[in-house]
């Protein structure tokens, strides 16, 4: 694309679903939105040589390696863009920033509280030193229908807050037969359903009630205890050829647990990759002392509203989020035609180079990803107790909610 806007040099870190995404967004985000700095699809890096190069021609990188140091070491990248297991977040995204690179990394920021910390301090001194942005990747922020919801939560159209629940449920692990895969090692995933859809559900309830969770009571649960080694690669699942040559699951396959927040909101959480039929239905509802918000991504265009005093005789009220004065919808398509679950990703492009080119759009930062890890760590705990009175507060920290 001709451009005389400057260049934002990328290397992504990765090839796997979360690559193909990114890879999309990149290319797509320039297209659709006024940028200040123009992506460029630099290098890609993998670790199986046919499949990186194959992958890199497919989704438009210029280059492509298999040691993730070269794209570290080179003075033509300006972002590190992390979508590979959790195993390995830490050690790429010091380098990236003692190095001077903005970073992108997907969630959960890390596998242990320990490595978020890490983390946070060395962005936080890379910020200091060289002005880097470092963001965590919880794309569902960036859903048109979720950014209204946090609009008017923060305008005070539903209240104090009094009771937030939320749910993410996904059926792809409920045949035990289905094969076993890297989020399924705690070694490499570092939880199983917790972590890997349950820290968003964390993120966004943080993040749209502007509070903290400061206490848990949980309980995880592994249903199958092993699974075929898989055979080939097909979206998340893959295939196996002998279910009788299986790995042994190390991660949770459900998690639930009640959380208390610092504003006196009472929570309640549930997560699981076992729900036969639901295919991706991560929802949420806010109950204020004036009115309500809820939201199911399997409708993931819509919001529902109710207005204690306006609604009182309806219920709840439908919102259409497709239109353009609503956050990322406008540049888009025109009025009443939807978007689909690879926007996020667009959306989410859009403002990290935003963010590097100094706009206030770099959220959530490492602080805030590492306020989720707190609170995965503390239901794991809770549970480990096997007590549902253990309340875990996460320890304090800084960043805000924003």
């Amino acid at each position: 694309m001709t451009t005389t806007t400057p260049p934002l040099r990328i290397a992504m870190i990765g090839t796997g679903f979360m690559g193909r995404m990114h890879s999309q967004a990149w290319n797509t985000a320039p297209r659709f939105f006024g940028l200040p700095l123009a992506p460029q699809l630099t290098l890609l890096v993998g670790r199986r040589p046919d499949a990186t190069a194959e992958a890199a021609a497919r989704w438009g990188w210029a280059d492509h390696s298999l040691d993730w140091r070269e794209a570290v070491g080179r003075d033509d990248i300006d972002v590190i863009d992390i979508c590979t297991p959790g195993d390995t977040h830490e050690e790429i995204a010091l380098a990236a920033l003692a190095a001077g690179k903005h970073v992108l990394c997907e969630k959960p920021l890390a596998n242990t509280v320990a490595e978020a910390q890490r983390m946070t301090a060395a962005a936080r001194t890379a910020s200091e030193r060289t002005g880097a942005v470092a963001m965590c990747g919880f794309s569902y922020r960036r859903t048109p229908a979720l950014a209204l919801a946090r609009q008017l939560i923060e305008e005070g159209r539903i209240g104090e807050i009094r009771h937030v629940r939320a749910q993410y449920l996904q059926d792809w692990l409920s045949d035990p037969d289905s094969p076993h895969t890297w989020r399924l090692d705690r070694d490499r995933a570092g939880t199983g359903a917790l972590g890997d859809i349950g820290a968003h559900s964390i993120d966004t309830a943080q993040w749209l009630a502007g509070q903290r969770i400061t206490a848990v009571s949980a309980a995880l649960r592994t249903f199958v205890d092993s699974r075929p080694r898989r055979s080939s690669v097909e979206g998340l699942g893959g295939s196996a050829d002998d279910a009788s040559d299986r790995l042994p699951v190390t991660v949770d396959d459900a998690a639930a647990f009640t959380a208390r927040f610092d504003g006196g909101a009472l929570g309640v959480f549930e997560a699981t990759r076992m729900a036969t039929g639901r295919r991706n239905a991560n929802r949420i509802e806010i109950n204020g002392d004036r009115g309500s918000i809820a939201f199911d991504f399997e409708r993931m265009n819509e919001l529902e509203v109710y207005d204690a005093a306006a609604d009182a005789a309806q219920g709840f009220r439908r919102v259409q989020v497709t239109e353009a004065q609503h956050p990322y919808a406008g540049a888009w398509w025109p009025a009443g035609h939807g978007l689909g679950y690879e926007h996020l990703f667009t959306h989410q492009a859009v403002d990290v180079v935003r963010a590097v080119a100094g706009e206030p759009t770099g959220t959530p930062g490492f602080a805030e990803a590492a306020q989720v890890q707190r609170v995965l760590a503390a239901v794991e705990s809770s549970a480990e107790h096997d007590s549902i009175r253990t309340a875990v507060k996460p320890d304090p920290i800084e960043g805000d909610l924003r």
